[in-house]
């Protein structure tokens, strides 16, 4: 495999595209989106080269999405490029990381519509712009099966300075990017066609669902601040578990402080029953952080300074579980929740 710096850079010796040739697709498509940076080495060698700036760790992520799975399988390909990269970025974002460079393993279905990859690139074009990263390589292949797309996102962080889930303390403060649940409730709109917060309120939601918004900004500016992070992938509730069992700790939430849109507070007013889709759906890839309460002005600093609100939802506790809290203290019951991937 060569050097650790080096990572696949072959966009295909596999099965060629229908309609275009291997070397003809990288041109047209994909090479573009190397942005001339010479670590692509123009997608005509097997490996693309990085070499980390002075002091700093390599971070790699990466995610699977099958149509059908983790997306519609008439997804827009424009929306399906955003939400590959985002979800990727996002775990990035959650590890404190600023992204650098991608990946791309795209295995599709016969036959390869040429209009189809034009906008798939041009959406993934659009959201690496966004985050100043670029294509580093990767590999395409047509398969009998269901769409399926895999990318790597690479980013930097201090050596050993890397948020974790495992780092939290008793008493940090519980805190939340964003709004939550607008993603899973845009998916009951995309998928089953039902109508929750009026139009306007509905397509607010259902861009949530398609188009992630990784916290790029904010995730690097809370290392040294957070204690513990996560991006919100499998539902709030779900993931902060996550960083209370690997912090051996529990959290105690209260469902009065969670951020909600507009439209989310829409859609609970006329179906309080939503509450538990709202902690409990995923796709909203926000980051879910501890803090100890002396950081609360730092937080408020970088939540600033990266132009995403952050909301204090909770705190972390001795005991066991995560404990979601009504008005007046007391403890709802909304059952198992959160996305399983097996």
């Amino acid at each position: 495999m060569g050097d650790t710096t080096d990572v696949p850079n072959r966009m295909s010796d596999n099965d060629e595209p229908d309609r275009l040739g291997e070397f003809d697709l990288i041109a047209a498509y994909f090479r573009p989106l190397t942005e001339g940076r010479p670590e692509a080495l123009d997608l005509k060698d097997d490996a693309g080269l990085l070499t980390p700036p002075k002091g700093c760790q390599l971070v790699v992520t990466t995610d699977a999405l099958v149509a059908g799975q983790h997306f519609l399988a008439d997804a827009d390909p424009e929306c399906l490029a955003v939400k590959a990269l985002g979800v990727n970025l996002s775990d990035l974002a959650a590890m404190g990381a600023t992204p650098a460079a991608y990946t791309l393993a795209l295995a599709a279905p016969k036959p390869i519509v040429p209009g189809w990859l034009q906008t798939f690139a041009s959406g993934l074009g659009d959201m690496q712009a966004a985050h100043g990263i670029f294509l580093l390589g990767g590999d395409t292949v047509t398969t009998n099966g269901p769409l399926t797309l895999s990318i790597t996102a690479l980013g930097w962080v201090a050596a050993g300075q890397a948020l974790r889930r495992s780092g939290a303390q008793t008493g940090d403060d519980l805190y939340l990017s964003g709004s939550i649940g607008d993603a899973a409730l845009g998916l009951l709109v995309a998928r089953d066609g039902r109508t929750l917060a009026g139009v306007d309120g509905d397509a607010f939601l259902r861009d949530r669902y398609d188009r992630p918004r990784p916290r790029t900004a904010l995730g690097p500016r809370l290392v040294s601040i957070a204690t513990s992070c996560i991006d919100v992938s499998d539902g709030l509730a779900a993931d902060v578990g996550h960083i209370a069992k690997t912090s051996g700790l529990g959290a105690e939430i209260g469902v009065q402080d969670l951020p909600l849109s507009d439209a989310a507070r829409a859609a609970l007013a006329a179906d309080p029953s939503l509450l538990k889709t709202l902690v409990t759906g995923g796709d909203d890839y926000e980051l879910a952080f501890t803090a100890p309460p002396s950081s609360a002005a730092a937080v408020a600093t970088a939540a600033r300074e990266s132009g995403v609100p952050v909301t204090r939802i909770g705190t972390m506790t001795t005991e066991p579980d995560v404990r979601l809290l009504g008005p007046g203290g007391a403890m709802l019951d909304l059952g198992p929740g959160g996305y399983r991937h097996f």
